[in-house]
């Protein structure tokens, strides 16, 4: 019984330590189909095991001093908020919606990588934005620290809350979401990106957690720790293997990955 919670913490380790997120996106139907765990209750085992899993990532981060912490809180408290209301929207909507609401949601994800994947490097906001040359809400001062201004401020609370429905609403902890967000609205470079992603996920699956047991939903013990367990495995080779690939290669393995996940999700769906 260890052996697939096991393995399939290793998979989902695999992903947050190579992109920062995109964790759940395997967690909930490897738990639903490769273990015959209902739905509502993946999604609480998914925000255990994602956000236990990225806090091991987020220290050995900060460790390195890739993680802007002033930057992530921002993020993290807005998405802390936005958690209880998704679980709550989920609990009217049934098990097969909510499967096929998340393939969905993964398609979408997977587009816009891909498309971001494609784009000539030269064009790609992995460094700071200056003011002179953009006009975005967020700007960063000569030494690359972020100027947060209420512009800026409000328009990551409103990101993050959105990252924090999607959190308690699908199990995901966001870092498909946070860290493209990141990159493009605070110019933040994408190996801080990750770093912070990692922060803010933990502490928004925090949030995710309390808002399913209060809901009365169980969270097994036995199988979220073997689950964690797998997925710090896995966290630390997906690190190292990131760091070995171009972004763009492994970003669309992972998109690849995406796609046949969603494609696997609707047919189960339909055949069932």
């Amino acid at each position: 019984m260890w052996g697939l919670p096991l393995l399939f913490g290793v998979i989902v380790g695999l992903s947050l330590g190579m992109t920062g997120g995109g964790g759940a996106m395997f967690a909930v139907p490897l738990l639903v189909y490769g273990l015959g765990i209902p739905a509502k209750e993946a999604v609480g085992i998914s925000l255990a095991a994602v956000g236990a899993t990225s806090f091991a990532g987020f220290l050995h981060r900060w460790h390195l001093g890739q993680v802007e912490l002033a930057t992530g809180f921002v993020f993290a408290v807005a998405g802390m908020l936005g958690a209880p209301l998704g679980t709550w929207l989920a609990t009217f909507v049934p098990d097969s919606a909510l499967l096929l609401a998340f393939a969905g949601l993964m398609v979408i994800v997977a587009v816009r990588l891909w498309q971001q994947s494609s784009r000539p490097a030269a064009t790609k906001l992995e460094c700071p934005v200056s003011p002179d040359r953009d006009k975005s809400a967020c700007h960063r001062d000569q030494r690359g620290r972020l100027i947060l201004s209420s512009r800026c401020a409000w328009l990551l609370i409103v990101i993050g809350s959105l990252t924090g429905v999607f959190s308690g609403l699908f199990g995901v902890g966001g870092g498909f979401v946070i860290v493209p967000a990141l990159v493009l609205f605070s110019g933040m470079p994408i190996h801080r990106a990750v770093g912070t992603s990692l922060m803010v996920i933990a502490l928004v699956s925090v949030s995710g957690i309390t808002s399913q047991v209060w809901a009365g939903r169980t969270i097994p013990a036995d199988i979220t720790g073997f689950f964690i367990l797998g997925g710090t495995v896995g966290l630390f080779i997906g690190q190292q293997i990131g760091h070995r690939l171009s972004g763009p290669v492994l970003q669309k393995v992972f998109v690849i990955a995406i796609f046949a996940v969603a494609a696997f999700v609707v047919l189960q769906n339909f055949h069932s």
